[in-house]
């Protein structure tokens, strides 16, 4: 009785396929669900299997992928991929505890031992609809040819100062400085305001230097000719 119960199980066990692997070639991503076109052991072709993933992450693995599936009810005809690996574009040489997301081109994200997050790859672009929020201590950007800055409005907040280290700083149009203005290493002026002439309000005083119109100096020393018979006025008090 016993041995033909046996019998019973292992032929009801012959006929059950067990969890497998083998190289996948290609994977379809258009329906709701990846189907992989697959060969199973020994050169075997597969009816095309579901590729089940986690929600909220999806990867399209490149040919020659490895995998491992689980025939559902023991059946070939139902099988589902639960993982795949592909050895030749793994990240490889993680330490402890790390992990990494990368592809076949080379682009990966790394979250390294020491709370250090790398991302490596050609073309970084984020796309936000209504806010991009950084908050640390210190932000730096490392820019080998140029940085730019494109938007109807930008302000800049520096509680202490803001610091330009540049041969240059050119502006297209105007500039408004609601607070002091000062300056070393001389101040050139040229062109004419919109709409008339140049202007200057309020007190202004010189030193240490001499102010001149076309060659001529304008100082206390100068004068006027200002009386009928061409004399000079006395100069200015």
């Amino acid at each position: 009785m016993i041995a033909m119960i046996d019998t019973r199980i292992k032929r009801l066990l012959a006929g059950m396929r067990l969890p497998f692997r083998g190289r996948g070639s290609v994977v379809s991503s258009t329906g709701p669900v990846q189907m992989v076109h697959a060969e199973g052991l020994k050169d075997e072709n597969l009816p095309d299997m579901e590729l089940f993933q986690h929600y909220g992450f999806t990867s399209r693995p490149p040919k020659g992928f490895m995998y491992v599936a689980t025939p559902i009810g023991g059946k070939t005809s139902h099988g589902i991929v639960i993982a795949t690996e592909h050895g030749q574009y793994r990240f490889k040489a993680l330490a402890d505890g790390e992990a990494a997301l990368y592809s076949d081109e080379g682009d990966s994200v790394v979250l390294h031992r020491g709370r250090t997050i790398l991302v490596t790859t050609k073309t970084l672009r984020i796309n936000a609809e209504d806010l991009v929020e950084i908050n640390t201590k210190q932000y730096n950007v490392n820019a080998s040819v140029s940085s730019t800055i494109t938007t109807p409005n930008w302000t800049v907040v520096a509680s202490t100062k803001a610091t330009y280290t540049t041969p240059l700083v050119a502006m297209s149009a105007q500039l408004s400085v609601a607070g002091l203005l000062t300056g070393t290493g001389g101040c050139a002026l040229s062109g004419t305001a919109p709409g008339g002439a140049n202007t200057m309000a309020g007190n202004f005083a010189f030193s240490d230097g001499t102010l001149t119109h076309d060659g001529h100096n304008i100082d206390g020393l100068h004068g006027h000719r200002t009386h009928a018979d061409g004399s000079l006025s006395d100069g200015p008090e």
